[in-house]
């Protein structure tokens, strides 16, 4: 295994350390590493819905990488493809209280259900009102070793744009919650492996693929996918993971679309636009219009060679939301 680590098992807090030190004019960390989180420079905003996402790292610039005005107010990383626990979350729920409230937005897995569950619970003993939404995007799989039901993955971005938007215009903590879930509902996300990738604590690959293999539908953590094929040329994996993502939205003609081409954290960005161009096309065969883009890194698996595609169907208040500005480390616009 080579990487650029100290010790194995101060990877996160390093990683944080220095996460907040380049990124000081957007985003502070907590002082103690028992309840480890990243907030918003400047503290919650007062009669602001504050919005909370959080999981295991691994997978940046999800979720720290997204705080900042207009999207998420804290993010909490737990150990490497591992839940963080509900006292880190909790802490960051109370730095993101503004007064109106706190959404937590949470990936599909066992482990973050449950402590967000808690921290929610133990929130709202202090006052704190909170709502919490479960992303269950990818198509791959209904169940799988983390999860009881669909995994959270790609399109988690996407609910924390646009939840993000609309608590920064001022939407109540009802409203907020509504927002969020129908872009839950809207969207859909499936991916492929061409490579595994290393937990740093583990030391070696997370599974075995060889080189004439993919994994279709794999997991952000290198879960076992729909199935294991030979490789192939990028138009037919594209296609591959685009019906089965559009064919489960039930996208048709006329739609609006947000087609967001992630990559998994290892892949060239020359790549991923081969993937996107191709999914493009496709879609506008059908009468589907891509009114919006994003193609890069967004919620990666350490250095996993892959891509997913998400697409998100849109509605004129949804796409207002998407537009509206954002200043995060790992996306800005419009500011």
């Amino acid at each position: 295994m080579k990487k650029l680590i100290n010790d194995p098992e101060a990877v996160v807090a390093e990683s944080v350390a220095g996460f907040a030190a380049a990124h000081a004019d957007l985003v502070t960390s907590s002082a103690d590493p028992q309840t480890l989180f990243v907030s918003r420079a400047g503290g919650a905003v007062s009669g602001k819905v504050g919005i909370v996402s959080g999981g295991g790292s691994g997978h940046e610039p999800l979720h720290a990488g997204f705080v900042g005005r207009g999207m998420l107010d804290a993010a909490v990383p737990g150990a490497v493809f591992t839940s963080p626990t509900p006292d880190p979350i909790q802490a960051a729920t109370q730095a993101a209280d503004g007064g109106a409230g706190v959404l937590h937005i949470v990936k599909n897995y066992t482990g973050d259900v449950l402590n967000f569950e808690t921290a929610a619970e133990l929130a709202e003993l202090e006052d704190i009102p909170v709502k919490s939404v479960v992303i269950t995007d990818d198509v791959a799989v209904e169940d799988s070793l983390y999860t009881a039901g669909r995994r959270g993955v790609a399109g988690t971005v996407l609910v924390e744009k646009i939840a993000g938007a609309a608590a920064e215009r001022g939407d109540d903590l009802e409203t907020v919650h509504r927002i969020a879930t129908r872009v839950a509902q809207n969207v859909r996300s499936m991916g492929v492996a061409l490579s595994a990738c290393t937990v740093p604590h583990a030391g070696k690959p997370s599974f075995d693929l060889s080189p004439q293999e993919i994994e279709l539908g794999i997991g952000i953590h290198g879960e076992p996918g729909r199935e294991r094929v030979p490789a192939a040329g990028a138009n037919e994996i594209t296609e591959r993971l685009l019906a089965a993502v559009t064919d489960d939205l039930t996208i048709a003609d006329g739609d609006q679309v947000v087609l967001l081409v992630n990559g998994m954290g290892g892949t060239p960005l020359s790549e991923l636009y081969i993937v996107y161009g191709h999914a493009r096309q496709v879609l506008e065969a059908r009468g589907v219009t891509v009114a919006r883009s994003l193609v890069g890194d967004y919620v990666t698996s350490l250095e996993m060679q892959g891509a997913s595609i998400s697409v998100l169907r849109l509605e004129e208040e949804l796409l207002e939301l998407f537009d509206a500005p954002v200043v995060t480390p790992a996306l800005r616009w419009g500011a």
